[in-house]
Parts: C-alpha cells; structure tokens; sequence
C-alpha cells in the first residue's frame, strides 16, 4: 500500500466556512434543496432523465482580452420576479412520475406556450430550472417564445451564404407589396433589414476571430495589477482577485511560494501545470494568461471566474438531481476528451476543481497534477477518494484513471458523497477503492447506475473510455442520450443553475473569505536562490 507523501490531497473541507465544511461523508437520502434546483410542472419523456439540448442559449458573449488589452464590459443581471409554486423534484419521484407521463404534443405546447407569453411570469433570474434541459418550447431568460407570427422575420446571418437566400425570400414577400402598390416601400425596408443583417454577421465575425486569437500574452509584473482579495488558498500559495491596471479587468492570480514548493517536492508538477495551461484552449478548460516571478514567488494570471465552486454549489444542496448531475458531467466529458487527444491527465477530478463561470458553465482549474502521458506513469498522486485502483496499486496507468475519476464525479454530484469514502484514514479509503465494490442508492437513475458501472470498474477491458472507442463509448451512452454534444459544445444550451452574480464583473461574492496573508508581494531584494528551477516563469 502506497504512503501518503506530498503528491495527495488529503482535505476536502471549507475550514474558513461553516456552512460548507462537510467532509465527504454520507449525507442522509434527501431531495435536493428546493431553493436551488427546480422542476417547474414540466414531463419527462422517459426515466433517464431530461433532455439537455433543448434550451435556447443566450447567444454570444464578447472574447475576453488579454490582461493588457484594453475595455471592459459589466453586465447586470434582470431584477428578479416572484416565482410561482413548483413541485420539489427528487430523483425517485422523478422516475415514477416519468413512468406514467410523457412530452406535450405539439398543440399543448402551444397552448402553454401562449398561456405563458400572457401572464408574463418570468421565474427568478438567479434560481436554476430543470425546464432547461427538457425537450420543450424554447426559452429566453424564462419566458417561453411565442408562437411564430404571419408578418416576415429575417434573423441574423450566421455564414456569408445566408444573406443571398434571405434576399431571395424578401423578394418573394416583395410580390404582396407590389400588389398592395407599396414596391418602393417595401424595397426600402428590404435593403435595411439586409444591412443589419450583414453587420450582426460581420460583429459576430470579428467576435469569433477574437476569440480564436485568444493565446497566452507573456510577462507581467506586479505592478499591472491591485491585489484586491483572497479567493483560495492551498499547500503552497493562494489565488488573489486582482484588477488589471492597463484594461480594468478582473484576474485571478495563482501565487505559489517558491521554497513551500521545493519543500513539497512539487517543482515538476508546479512547472508541468504552467506547461500544460498553455497549450490547452477549450471553452471549459481555465486561460492562462501569462506568469511572471520574484525571489520568492510564482504568478499565474488566469481567468477569473465569477460563479464560485460546484463543490460549494452541491454542498448548499446535498446532491443534484439527475439531469443537472448530467448537464456538469457532460461538459467536464467534452474537456476531458480534448485534454486526452492532447496526450494530457488531468489527474485531479473533483468538484472543488470545477469553477461555475457568471452564465453557469464549468471551467475546469487546478492544473498541478496534470501531464503529458502518451502512455503510462507511475506518480501517486490526486485526491483519496477519486484515485483508480491502478494509481493505489502503483501499476502504472494511463489516461483511463480520469474516466474512472468521471464516475466518482457523477456518484458525488447525484448521491452527495463518493462510493469509497470512509470515516477512517486516507488508508481506509485505498483498502475500499481496491476492493471495489459500490452500492447505489435506490434513488439513482437506471441509466446513471449503468454507466457509472462502467466506468468506476477495475477491469481495464471494461471500463468505459478505455476501450477502442474511446471517449464515444462514454458520450455515446444511454445516460447522454438527451445531449446535443456540439451544441453543448459552444454553450448553446443553458445551465440548470445561474449564480447569483450580480455586483458587475468583479463580482466575488460566491467564494468564501480567506485571512489575508501578512507576507508582502515582491518586496523582498533576498537572493533568488530556487529560480533556476522555474526557468519557464
């Protein structure tokens, strides 16, 4: 049985909040905090869950700049409205009631749809709704579109073909003018609505090239930013909220004490996590920056992320329910097939490695313990209770331990606890882990327990990433049935869970506070004695 060394997270706690200290332990079979999550009077279609890819998504945000780009941009949320009453979903009621019902046809839904637009009720901005994974009549920001009007809409192009057919229907709806005798009238609006279609089309182009123009900036210095206030803090360092003096914007600064590094044996994975952040871009994956360093300490400007922790998020409500369980487990699977067709581990799977951005999606952090591995390594190292049994064993691994690693993330998210966690010492947790069995609580779905089956399996034949198909086997599963994976892809579909964001961009209201540390940034002149050894810094 391996030691604990350096290289394992040992902790799962909030010491510096009460309210979202719980351990890992088992919590009592309850459904998921109302308040939080949702259900609305909404059907299912079947007991696997709802369907992901049918919530119309908010359509484009502007690419963030670089820490010396200027412009900055604050949203404010809508002002919430009073909700009506909505049935509490908890998984098992959510099997049986799908048993017995199905999805509206067509003639009821517009029926709801048109009952809905009338009232005007509008849920509250910062609350999740389940109706957004459900095959339904899409939404906007919770009021359901209406029904398709006789007059003409012309919609934004979205490729430079679409103006010359959008042409060629305006002509066809120029005809009806011509025969009410207003063809100049009609020509005039034509060519207007043409126009602001090609510059919603040349916007959104220029948005999208900025986006994909998104690299790693360089060097940066103290001096670019304030240090406003502690977001985090690990064995080695803490993550500042700071603001760019050159373009206004919020970052996070990751600062990692040299010595406490060295001491910690932790220089390779410290110098591999910069490495690998800078060669990954992926829209749940966090940006890096760019790094810079004094005598004593490491920087790494990344993202900052407004929305807080998902381990904040599922603590607050115990467990999700099955299809939000299921929205966050297939965005982490899309990361982590990008990560595994880069030969990268990630290594460190969790939810407090999982970051909510303001709209609700997940931003995978913490790159310490990832690698570039085009076949196998032996390193001990993770959090207890989501290593595979080939990492305990010390026989060597591939990139399947994160598939296996997914598993213990769906478990968590959907029982509020890992299937090996035990009140004992981490060498408890390892004895669990090799004798691998799993019990699964009555409340979770069919198709969920089937899936987590395959993937949280010591069997390497059988686990489900590992095989010929790789990452396919595991979005290709009757549990992701639902999901619409490109569109998931450019987030066009909507988060079950907003967070409530609402003091502009530099909004930190959703991470818990953190003593400041008293050691002063950069204003040591000591002798660098370790920067030898972060030469890429």
């Amino acid at each position: 049985m391996p030691s604990l060394g350096g290289f394992l997270k040992k902790k799962r706690t909030r010491d510096s909040n009460p309210e979202t200290s719980n351990s890992t332990c088992p919590v009592v079979a309850s459904s998921p905090v109302k308040a939080l999550f949702d259900t609305g009077s909404t059907t299912l279609q079947s007991p696997s869950s709802a369907h992901l890819p049918a919530a119309a998504a908010a359509a484009a945000a502007a690419a963030a700049a670089g820490p010396g780009t200027a412009g900055t941009t604050t949203t404010t949320p809508p002002t919430p409205t009073p909700k009506t009453p909505l049935q509490q979903m908890s998984p098992a009621a959510g099997q049986k009631n799908a048993s017995t019902t199905s999805l509206t046809n067509s003639t009821t839904t517009t029926a709801t749809t048109t009952t809905t637009t009338t009232q005007q009720q509008q849920p509250p901005h910062n609350l999740p709704t389940i109706r957004n994974l459900i095959n339904h009549q899409p939404q906007h920001d919770g009021v359901a579109v209406a029904a398709p009007s006789t007059s003409p809409i012309y919609l934004p192009s979205p490729s430079p073909s679409k103006p010359a057919a959008m042409k060629q229907e305006n002509s066809t709806n120029g005809h009806s003018a011509h025969a009410n005798g207003a063809s100049s009238l009609q020509h005039t609006m034509q060519q207007q609505q043409q126009q602001q279609q090609q510059q919603q089309y040349h916007i959104q182009e220029s948005q999208n090239q900025l986006f994909s123009a998104r690299t790693t900036k360089g060097k940066y210095s103290l001096g670019d930013f304030d240090l406003l206030r502690t977001l985090g803090t690990g064995s080695f360092g803490r993550v500042h909220l700071v603001l760019s003096k050159h373009n206004q914007r919020y970052y996070a600064v990751k600062v990692l004490k040299k010595a406490q590094v060295v001491k910690m044996k932790q220089v390779e994975h410290t110098n591999d996590e910069r490495r690998m952040l800078s060669h990954v871009k992926h829209p749940f994956l966090i940006t890096l920056w760019g790094t810079f360093q004094d005598c004593r300490n490491l920087y790494m400007v990344m993202d900052f992320v407004e929305g807080g922790e998902l381990f904040s998020l599922l603590r607050k409500s115990g467990r999700f329910p099955n299809p939000v369980a299921k929205f966050y487990a297939a965005e982490v699977t899309l990361a982590l097939e990008y990560l595994h067709s880069k030969n990268i581990i990630y290594r460190d799977l969790k939810p407090e490695n999982l970051l909510l951005d303001r709209n609700g999606h997940i931003k995978i952090t913490d790159f310490g313990f990832a690698k570039l591995v085009p076949d196998k390594t032996w390193t001990l190292c993770g959090t207890p209770d989501y290593l595979a049994p080939e990492v305990v064993s010390n026989r060597g691994y591939n990139k399947s331990v994160d598939w296996w690693s997914l598993g213990i993330l769906i478990y968590e998210m959907l029982c509020g606890y890992t299937p090996f966690w035990d009140s004992g010492s981490p060498m408890r947790i390892y004895e669990n882990i090799l004798k691998g069995k799993v019990k699964y609580p009555a409340y979770v779905n069919a198709d969920a327990q089937n899936l987590l089956e395959g993937l949280i399996t010591a069997d390497l034949t059988k686990r489900l990433g590992n095989l010929y198909a790789g990452s396919q086997d595991v979005k290709g599963h009757p549990w992701f049935a639902e999901v619409t994976w490109d569109r998931l892809a450019r987030k066009d579909i909507d988060a079950p869970y907003t967070p409530p964001v609402k003091a502009g961009m530099g909004d930190s209201s959703q991470f818990d506070k953190y003593p400041e540390d008293p050691d002063q940034y950069g204003n040591s002149n000591d002798a660098d004695e370790f920067g030898h050894l972060f030469t890429d810094f």
